[in-house]
């Protein structure tokens, strides 16, 4: 197994009530490890640039508005297979879907509110952690 790195964000609907430690323990239990964390407020202009892949979609408007309603934790996780470990541990996007004991399952409000985000492929992860941090701020 190859050790990643992957893009989490913890998402207004979860740092509203307070749940970033709880998340982050369930990241930690699952044997991934936070190398770089911050706390943000992202500008709806920020969001649309993060989610442009997005744009087309019907959701787009309503997810920027939601992304930069409140702050998010935007961090780094590494570990082996981090990338496929951070979705199983996530859930699926509906948290109706999601198996129990997973982020989504227990902390979810809805499909639009679902707490947590995660890279869905290696490229895809270097573009995100790359969006949010500096190398030097990666300090596994």
């Amino acid at each position: 197994m190859a050790i990643e790195r992957t893009l989490s964000i913890i998402k207004p609907d979860a740092t509203k009530r307070n749940l970033t430690g709880k998340i982050n323990a369930k990241f930690e239990e699952a044997g991934l490890r936070i190398v770089a964390q911050k706390r943000i407020h992202l500008t709806k202009a920020q969001v649309g640039t993060f989610y442009a892949v997005h744009k087309e979609r019907p959701f787009y408007d309503e997810l920027c508005e939601f992304m930069a309603s409140e702050p998010v934790v935007v961090q780094v996780l590494e570990g082996e297979s981090a990338i496929t470990r951070n979705r199983e541990v996530m859930g699926a996007t509906n948290p109706s879907d999601a198996a129990e004991g997973t982020i989504r399952a227990e902390f979810a409000e809805s499909v639009g509110e679902n707490s947590v985000h995660g890279s869905d492929a290696p490229d895809t992860a270097a573009e995100e952690i790359a969006y949010f941090f500096a190398g030097l701020e990666l300090v596994g």
